[in-house]
């Protein structure tokens, strides 16, 4: 039924997700593939449509939008989860992937392909245990079509949320205090390996439903941070404490690393499944796979790291909380704003535009830089994303891209920059840079929330002040000064 040899159409759900991006670049490499890129918001497709490929929004709850993405389609990977909706993401992973497999009954569609989580029920968090139970759900019928559920543990990668915990913690802290948890084994992978595994499984010769297992070797997560900390040239010592409760710990990641809280409740308790590899069909059916070891996977991200070769990070995902970015460009809705001007006179305006894309992050905020990460610690503090999240790029944005606590919503090359903010405000944000002419327009726009919106407006005026005062003047500086 399935071979190399025969073109396919194939439909990538998630594909503006940590793993999505990837896959989606790895598949548009074979000739024989032709792609279809099921997403929610296409402004965040970083691939322009072409032969080859074609993008189609929709919402994966709409089942007759799956339908109509699914039409003349061989293949459907399944690379969607809930875990940032504010809803029980249980129930609603439950129903979209229940969605997702009638219709590609009904659309004729032969495989669907899923990663999903290593473990099992009985020991199973809350977030591991939705994955496995999606993965029940779309191989629910086989008689009808075939699903190829794989499950991995920790994923090693350039910008994973695994990674970039255990880097930070490594960098960070010349010892660690650990719930006792930490020393569950797993069977770490790296990320190209999994990208091998999903792209391969598309042209398996294989017509039942399979559960592959895939992993490295076997270790705990306290080896994890010991085994990065001396590839990193650093001597770390871990300790682990009975008292240190999930969380506890999950505090403790938000205030030492980039996840914010729900993200790093489910990573912890993750912590205490263990996750080890329970059936060998990754060699049987995959045999000319051989994953990397630990230490080579973590080589390679840090390299990827210093070179700023990430192609993804965690936060690419659409989960509502953390990153969707639907309809989110909307200043028009703003009814107080902070506008700002400066004529940057014979600078290229090309410029003045790259200097406004490379604020942020570890490039810092120019004068006020102390001022902006103040506000972050304060917003992490009250459990939102605070600065420590970076950015993906040290020179380019594009959109959907993470800023510190902005998210980038809007690209207008040489011409707009939007960001949106994420932290925890009584209303909602932007901040916008413009450039018509010789002229760079920055322009904070702010939708109040009630009285206590208004308020805080006029409260912040002030720190608006000096935050936002020199801000463009330092951007013209920059341009002025690259080569």
């Amino acid at each position: 039924m399935f071979g190399m040899d025969k073109s396919k159409k194939i439909l990538l759900t998630g594909s503006t997700g940590y793993i999505g991006r990837r896959l989606a670049a790895k598949l548009l490499e074979n000739s024989n593939v032709h792609l279809r890129l099921f997403v929610r918001n296409s402004k965040k497709v970083q691939f322009t449509p072409s032969d080859k490929l074609e993008i189609f929004e929709g919402n994966a709850i709409d089942r007759e939008s799956l339908v109509e993405a699914l039409s003349g389609v061989d293949v459907a990977y399944y690379l969607i989860h809930s875990m940032g909706a504010k809803a029980d993401y249980q129930e609603l992973d439950k129903k979209i992937a229940t969605n997702f497999r009638d219709a590609c009954i009904r659309a004729g569609v032969k495989r669907i392909i899923y990663l999903g989580g290593l473990g099992t029920k009985a020991t199973a968090s809350k977030h591991l245990l939705s994955r496995i139970e999606t993965g029940e759900i779309l191989s629910a019928k086989p008689d009808q079509i075939q699903t190829i559920f794989f499950r991995a543990g920790v994923i090693i990668g350039s910008g994973s949320a695994s990674f970039e915990i255990i880097r930070n913690l490594v960098q960070k802290l010349p010892f660690m205090i650990t719930p006792r948890f930490v020393h569950t084994q797993t069977q770490p992978i790296s990320v190209s390996d999994v990208l091998e595994y999903l792209s391969q499984a598309k042209d398996l010769k294989e017509e039942s439903n399979l559960i592959v297992d895939i992993g490295s070797e076997q270790m705990s997560f306290k080896d994890m941070l010991q085994r990065t900390a001396k590839i990193m040239g650093l001597r770390r010592l871990v300790i682990p404490v009975p008292v240190f409760t999930p969380k506890l710990s999950s505090y403790w990641l938000v205030l030492m690393t980039s996840v914010p809280y729900r993200i790093a409740r489910a990573l912890v308790e993750g912590l205490r499944s263990e996750t080890v590899v329970q059936n060998e069909n990754g060699k049987r059916f995959f045999p000319d796979i051989h994953p990397v070891e630990f230490d080579e996977a973590i080589k390679r991200a840090l390299d990827e790291v210093e070179k700023n070769q990430v192609l993804s990070r965690w936060c690419d995902s659409s989960a509502r909380e953390v990153c969707d970015i639907k309809n989110e460009d909307r200043v028009a809705m703003a009814v107080l704003r902070d506008v700002r001007t400066v004529n940057f006179g014979e600078i290229p305006p090309k410029k003045v535009f790259d200097a406004a894309q490379s604020i942020g992050g570890e490039n810092g905020w120019f004068r006020f830089d102390w001022l902006w990460r103040l506000r972050g610690f304060m917003d992490r503090i009250l459990g939102g994303h605070g600065m420590p999240r970076g950015r993906r790029d040290p020179h380019k944005l594009r959109i959907g891209d993470r800023l510190d606590f902005w998210k980038v919503v809007d690209i207008q090359e040489g011409k707009r920059i939007l960001l949106f903010n994420q932290m925890k405000v009584p209303g909602k944000a932007w901040l916008e840079f413009a450039i018509t002419d010789n002229t760079l327009t920055q322009t904070a726009h702010f939708l109040p929330r009630g009285l206590w919106g208004r308020l805080y407006w006029w409260l912040t005026t002030p720190v608006h002040i000096f935050a936002f005062r020199d801000l463009g003047r330092w951007i013209v500086k920059k341009a002025k000064d690259m080569p």
